[in-house]
């Protein structure tokens, strides 16, 4: 009866479908489109005079150039640093009980949210003019030095406040927003071992919102790089655009220079976008649960033995005992 059975249902079986793929013509038709339009507008800046490839290439690896990009990446690193350092200062004190400490951080994101850069890159070229001296001491008791700062040629240090003082306001709610990621019961964890606030977030809850925090973070920092081009404003002149503006204006050439700066910018960038690949892999580790080979020799390890698998025998319900032989 069983072998009938299964015979019959053996004949019976339909037979596999041939799954054919869709055609899909219209892809094909858009991705040759594009690819014209692309070859098309290669050829056109290639045989266009007005780019003077020439003078580009004469001009991309200048030592001015060079030296002006290597400028605007310390401005950009140094400006970067301050405003991650400061912004996570603030985030803090956004989040802390302390409503001093609350409001305070809260009118500085106001203040330098609401004002354009630029504006506030101009105030701090203008700063040696509204504060003509800086004496440093204790108010009334003492003074310890005394710097005269008109007389102070220090465009490039008012350049890095000025960029990370502003930069730390947007540094602040990304940070925030990542110590708001982390769940409640971390905390509460945190607070049942005896730690205290200041312990919980700095052991606790910033690391795992490392995970949030870095993908803006890298995105800041591009922002950061192009956002060098205002420092002309305090005046700083020595960065990349200035330079590249500056020998134009010289030799009358403005088209192939900014070409030159762009590309300085793109190849500058792409280097950053490769380093905040790297970063984000490295806090990303442990947000899969599929186990890698590494971590299964390491289980295996501390097990002390080797993991054998060894395949569940099937059942028929048929057969006595439910395994069959």
């Amino acid at each position: 009866m069983s072998e009938y059975t299964h015979s019959g249902a053996a004949e019976t079986e339909p037979e596999p479908i041939q799954a054919v793929p869709l055609r899909r013509p219209g892809r094909w038709i858009a991705g040759a489109i594009v690819v014209i339009a692309l070859v098309l507008i290669v050829w056109g800046a290639a045989t266009n005079e007005a780019y003077r490839w020439d003078i580009y290439g004469q001009y991309l690896f200048d030592r001015r150039i060079s030296e002006a990009a290597w400028n605007t990446v310390q401005l950009t690193v140094l400006a970067m640093l301050i405003a991650v350092v400061l912004g996570v200062v603030l985030a803090v004190m956004r989040l802390s009980p302390n409503p001093v400490l609350k409001s305070v951080a809260w009118v500085y994101l106001w203040v330098f949210r609401g004002t354009p850069v630029y504006v506030q890159l101009v105030l701090w070229g203008l700063f040696p003019s509204i504060y003509k001296q800086l004496d440093i001491g204790i108010p009334f008791v003492h003074q310890f030095f005394h710097i005269d700062l008109q007389s102070l040629n220090a465009a490039f240090l008012f350049a890095v406040i000025g960029l990370a003082l502003n930069e730390a306001a947007y540094m602040a709610e990304i940070v925030r927003a990542g110590i708001g990621s982390v769940p409640e019961g971390q905390i509460e964890a945190s607070t049942a071992l005896g730690m205290s606030w200041a312990q919980t977030i700095r052991r606790t809850v910033l690391p795992q919102a490392m995970r949030v925090i870095i993908p803006p973070t890298g995105n800041e920092l591009i922002s950061m790089l192009k956002t060098t081009s205002l420092v002309a404003a305090v005046p700083y002149t020595a960065e990349l655009y200035a330079r590249a503006r500056d020998i134009a204006g010289s030799n009358f050439q403005p088209i192939p220079l900014f070409l030159v700066a762009a590309t300085w910018y793109l190849a500058i960038t792409s280097v950053l976008m490769v380093g905040q690949y790297f970063v984000e892999k490295h806090y990303s580790k442990g947000m899969t649960r599929h186990l890698t080979a590494r971590q299964l020799q390491a289980l295996a390890d501390a097990e002390g033995k080797a993991v054998v698998i060894r395949p569940t025998p099937p059942t028929d319900p048929t057969i006595p005992g439910g395994e069959r032989k």
